[in-house]
């Protein structure tokens, strides 16, 4: 199992200005051999703030684009140009950096559905990454949030989704919402290179201390959930998010 690595910045946009300098320096080792950094993003205000670093003069320059694919950890299903899109949080974050069109691997939303996009997404995944049935790509960088609730990606508290260790991708279907959630599983974040959770807020800070240093209870704090068994597994906080923390 990776180390866990607890960081800790003054606000957002440190946490937001670290996750971003990461990025570049895994981004940049990965693509100058030429080889293409693979990243699943993830919605919400601190990657947000992410994306406004990267499309920043001072770091847009500094990678390939060319050799950057963007794919997404989860979605809503919505239409791509609908407010509560992931997709269109980072498209819009994005806007400036000169990615290539064939580079952004979308949840297509609009073609069926919830389950039915889930299952078209995994295909995809195993189609670039060359995986057969029951294999797990390897994303070099998959970037999380933490709800106050726990979750992570769209791994909500008590959903089936928890208990799934087979599918690379799920609608899971989450209760207190009452909608389906597009969501990679437990075990495809788990087969990552680097994992790492954006978390800023004090509204986050209790659900920090339960993941962190609270009792294991997965079905109860989903983010506890995530464990890989190679690389990295780094939590960026801000200091409000980390204030419950005791080590």
């Amino acid at each position: 199992m990776a180390d866990r690595e607890v960081q800790v910045y003054k606000d957002l946009d440190a946490v937001a200005e670290a996750a971003a300098k990461l990025f570049i320096q895994l981004a940049a080792t990965q693509t100058s051999e030429d080889s293409p950094f693979n990243v699943a993003l993830s919605g919400g205000s601190t990657p947000k703030a992410l994306y406004r670093f990267l499309s920043g003069p001072e770091y847009k320059t500094q990678l390939d684009w060319s050799l950057i694919n963007l794919f997404w950890g989860d979605e809503r299903p919505v239409p791509p140009d609908h407010p509560d899109s992931n997709y269109k949080l980072a498209a819009e974050g994005l806007a400036e950096v000169p990615i290539e069109r064939e580079n952004i691997h979308r949840y297509l939303t609009e073609t069926g559905t919830p389950a039915q996009v889930a299952a078209a997404y995994a295909e995809e995944l195993r189609g670039y990454f060359h995986k057969g049935v029951g294999e797990f790509p390897s994303f070099d960088l998959i970037l999380l949030g933490m709800g106050p609730d726990g979750h992570t990606a769209s791994l909500f508290p008590g959903t089936a989704a928890l208990h799934n260790s087979s599918d690379l991708v799920v609608a899971n279907y989450v209760p207190k919402l009452a909608v389906e959630r597009l969501t990679f599983t437990a075990p495809l974040i788990n087969a990552a290179r680097c994992v790492v959770f954006l978390v800023a807020g004090a509204d986050k800070a209790a659900a920090v201390r339960e993941v962190l240093e609270g009792a294991v209870n997965s079905d109860l704090y989903p983010s506890q959930l995530v464990a890989p068994q190679a690389g990295k597994l780094i939590f960026m906080l801000d200091e409000v998010a980390a204030t419950g923390l005791t080590k």
